[in-house]
């Protein structure tokens, strides 16, 4: 029996005598009959798979499943290759298995896939030149960008895969949701993955909100009704008691390696009215320093320089290379 569960997805399998997909939502099934024929394929005439969904967000973790319950017993290594537009199956530098997005796929773009990658890396023991980041933000995808484009590493973001599924970060610290978040999309992806959990901690509260920094007032969850809380909890506190930090932690994970872990702290505190345009979060109510300027009263490449992240990404850049590498 193989099981794979997360908040979004649920499938058991079980080795049969004859390959079958069913889905307790009926109406869904029909969808899934050309997986079969990538059972067919993949194995031996006298092997066959039951797969029973119970849930499915990703139809990518269901072809993950599946590769993943024929390696194991056919002792083989076959990987996928997908984005939205297409589905590719390869084991070495052959390719088994092949579906197209319903508008199809230019074929300058897929004749372009490195079939090869994965096992020069493994000879190698070099990780591709793709490093996922674990975000949807802009603003934090192009933090990262200025330290791993220039040595020749492509940034994707969550932006480029939506069939993963939403990692929660159920962790009690922030080294424990970073870690959670890299480590988790690293084996769905195989991919390096870069993934940060960051907050505002408040002297005077004890450190919170701290790793609930992004849900501080609750749902629906929004800067504007996080900041408003804040302030309420801090409304009777003179200045010389709205002492802060925020924290970073950066984890650098990839399924071969050790995980990497990073953190910084950046020192201010909060301001009785939120001012600034620029920034996220908590940066309007964050002084910086002795400055006198919130954080989002900063220029972009002014908090780039000096901010939490920035330098959790400059003990980043004197170990990452080496961890890459080893």
């Amino acid at each position: 029996m193989f099981e794979y569960r997360d908040k979004a997805n649920w499938l058991i399998g079980a080795i049969a005598t004859k390959s079958s997909i069913n889905w307790f939502d009926e109406s869904n099934e029909a969808s899934f009959n050309s997986l079969l024929g990538l059972v067919e394929q993949l194995s031996p005439e006298d092997f066959g798979l039951k797969i029973e969904i119970i849930n499915l967000k990703s139809r990518n973790i269901l072809i993950e499943f599946i590769l993943s319950i024929i390696n194991e017993v056919n002792q083989r290594n076959f990987t996928l290759i997908a984005n939205e537009k297409y589905s590719i199956v390869t084991e070495e530098s052959q390719i088994f298995w092949l579906e197209l997005a319903k508008g199809g796929v230019n074929h300058t773009e897929l004749f372009k896939v490195d079939l090869t990658q994965s096992v020069q890396n493994k000879a190698s023991g070099v990780l591709p030149n793709q490093l996922l980041i674990a975000t949807n933000n802009p603003g934090k995808a192009r933090e990262f960008k200025a330290l791993f484009e220039p040595k020749g590493i492509e940034i994707k973001t969550l932006s480029d895969f939506p069939e993963l599924p939403i990692v929660e970060e159920t962790g009690m610290t922030f080294e424990e949701n970073a870690r959670l978040k890299a480590e988790t999309i690293a084996e769905l992806t195989g991919l390096p993955v870069l993934a940060d959990d960051s907050g505002i901690m408040v002297d005077v509260l004890g450190g919170m909100p701290g790793v609930f920094s992004a849900r501080f007032s609750g749902e629906p969850t929004t800067d504007q009704r996080n900041n408003a809380k804040l302030l309420h909890e801090l409304a009777t506190q003179p200045a010389e008691r709205r002492g802060a930090k925020f924290h970073s932690t950066l984890a650098l994970a990839h399924p071969d390696k050790e995980t990497l872990i990073v953190e910084a702290d950046w020192l201010g505190q909060i301001a009785a009215i939120p001012k600034g345009e620029n920034g996220f979060g908590y940066d309007p109510l964050f002084l910086v320093g002795n400055t006198g300027k919130t954080a989002a009263e900063l220029t972009e490449d002014e908090k780039n320089r000096i901010s939490h992240r920035a330098k959790a990404l400059e003990k980043l850049s004197a170990t990452w290379e080496a961890w890459w590498q080893e």
